[in-house]
């Protein structure tokens, strides 16, 4: 509206430069006369120097506004992104173990990362798009009240411009979701590098592995140069339209209705912004369909989100302070039985021994303890509350768990046992104890930068025993009442197995812990041994108890050699 009453002093200005008739001019002007009959009532004299001064103002004023409007698009714009990431991962945090195990790792990444930028820009183009559609719609009704005949000729002719475009904008909307998939198996390549690098390095697939890499990205390449080149076409042919609708309209306002140029003139000055705008729109909302298979993805993957939440309770926890009880507890992967009618008490501070071939359920067990796995109502009880009426994330906080695959941060050392604690004296004194306690502390010191060594990505620059080792120390840094051991000494050459095992046994009764050993040495002293065998049958007892009664755990102790 300032820009269209600025412009609407361009009729008196050009009057007063020609001959001084000021007031001729409020005649040419249709019904945009108020304009200058409000100036007169103000009691300002309309001469050259305050229809220049006028301009100026409402010009000025304009640029105020558009300054206002750009610096709150760019709030709005951020505050989108940054909602959609706390969003995002909030509800990744939520997420089912189960269903996190079976989603597609580059989707999520390329979530988290590119597809974000993109709807954003999905985003700005939409409301742009919205914004253009309303000043359009704005100068329109000026340039009506100025002509109305020279008005509806432009109108229909912008109208007609749509259709040249919609061929444009279908096939953008192809190009882009099919971008957005590409996009996603790029970012699932580009993770599995990372992850499997020593492997494909040490095996030379690596560049059997880049031809597959290679490929994702000259497809995204391929799409993404589609996509330029509809935007190409539709920016390229948007001026020469408008300009030739201009062209039209002022034949045959002049040819055969006979208008004066004057008011021609006015007119037209509404309807270049008014046809401006209308490309501004179209070039706004075909950026916006090049990002609706960022914008459609980015709602399933959030409702996927939303139907994998992992079920949680409404009691807190603070400690164990009695014991976890397991009730003919069953679980199955798929069709496969891996646990059948398992029950079991753990008492607070015991240490429990799992051991079993490969498949017959260790890991699956100490996952339904962590909660990771859902269980039915009554099969995991925690100090006589069931898990289903827990708080999950006040539960786990109490939990210690070392994998057989460490995990390790590229950062410090420090860094990596307290997992980022602000450093002070006390939080050196307790990274300090608990690498003693991990046997950690003795390698620590001989590196060069002693706990401020940066370990590189997943720990490459320690070896496998040295990872372990931070890996229990982080656990036993944080305080925890539950420790599981998940084959966390295999990766352990013999010395530094025994110095484990040794840590476990000082450990023994301070800790509530569950060990699950490859080697049975680890475990001798433990307070009891589930004995895992297949089709879900289990023995539970002391390492002399099972020698006695169980002869598949007789056959496993024989062939490890344990006297």
């Amino acid at each position: 509206m300032l820009d269209g009453i600025g412009l609407t002093m361009f009729l008196p200005l050009i009057r007063a430069v020609d001959g001084g008739q000021i007031a001729l001019a409020a005649e040419d002007m249709g019904k945009l006369s108020f304009v200058l009959d409000g100036i007169h009532a103000v009691g300002i004299e309309v001469t050259l120097e305050s229809i220049l001064i006028l301009m100026l103002f409402f010009f000025t004023l304009k640029g105020v506004a558009r300054f206002v409007t750009q610096y709150y698009q760019v709030m709005l714009r951020q505050r989108f992104a940054n909602k959609l990431r706390l969003q995002g991962i909030a509800m990744l945090g939520n997420y089912k173990y189960t269903a996190f195990a079976e989603a597609d790792s580059g989707r999520i990444q390329n979530s988290f990362s590119g597809e974000i930028g993109r709807v954003t820009n999905g985003y700005l183009n939409y409301f742009r798009t919205i914004e253009y559609s309303v000043v359009l719609f704005v100068y329109i009704i000026l340039a009506g009240l100025a002509n109305p005949k020279f008005a509806l000729i432009v109108a229909a002719g912008g109208l007609l411009t749509n259709l040249v475009f919609n061929q444009v904008y279908s096939r953008t909307k192809v190009v882009s979701k099919r971008l957005t998939t590409e996009s996603h198996r790029f970012q699932g390549f580009l993770i599995q590098t990372v992850t499997s690098f020593k492997y494909l390095k040490a095996t030379d697939l690596i560049r059997r592995y880049q031809e597959k890499v290679a490929k994702s990205i000259v497809t995204v390449e391929l799409y993404q140069r589609k996509l330029g080149f509809l935007s190409s076409v539709s920016t390229a042919l948007r001026e020469p339209l408008v300009v030739f609708i201009v062209v039209v309209a002022i034949f045959v306002q002049v040819s055969y209705f006979g208008q004066s140029i004057g008011l021609i003139i006015l007119s037209l000055l509404f309807l270049y912004r008014a046809l401006t705008s209308l490309a501004a729109a179209q070039a706004t909302y075909n950026s916006f369909l090049s990002q609706t298979g960022s914008l459609d993805d980015a709602e399933c993957f959030q409702e996927e989100l939303s139907a994998g939440r992992e079920r949680d309770g409404q009691i807190g926890f603070s400690g164990l302070k009695e014991n976890i009880d397991l009730n003919q507890l069953s679980y199955a992967h798929g069709s496969d039985a891996v646990l059948q009618d398992f029950s079991l008490r753990i008492h607070k501070n015991q240490t429990i021994g799992i051991v079993g071939a490969s498949g017959t359920g260790k890991t699956t067990l100490v996952n339904v303890i962590c909660g990771l796995l859902e269980t039915e109502r009554g099969m995991l009880v925690i100090d006589g509350i069931d898990s289903c009426d827990l708080k999950l994330n006040e539960y786990r906080s109490t939990i210690g768990y070392v994998t057989q695959e460490p995990q390790i941060f590229a950062d410090t050392i420090h860094n990596n046992v307290s997992f980022w604690d602000p450093e002070s004296t006390r939080s050196r004194e307790k990274v300090e104890k608990a690498l003693a306690l991990a046997h950690a502390a003795e390698f620590v010191r001989q590196l060069p930068q002693g706990m401020n060594t940066i370990v590189g990505i997943n720990g490459l620059n320690l070896s496998g025993g040295q990872r372990q080792r931070i890996s229990i120390a982080r656990e036993l840094y944080r305080e925890v009442d539950i420790l599981i051991l998940d084959e966390a000494t295999s990766a352990l050459d013999s010395q530094a197995e025994v110095s484990i095992q040794k840590n476990i046994e000082s450990l023994k009764g301070q800790y509530t812990m569950l060990v699950i050993a490859h080697r049975l040495s680890t475990i001798r002293e433990a307070d009891a041994i589930i004995h895992l065998r297949d089709e879900g049958r289990y023995d539970i007892g002391t390492f002399d108890e099972l020698i006695e009664r169980s002869a598949s755990f007789r056959e496993t102790v024989a062939l490890q050699a344990i006297a």
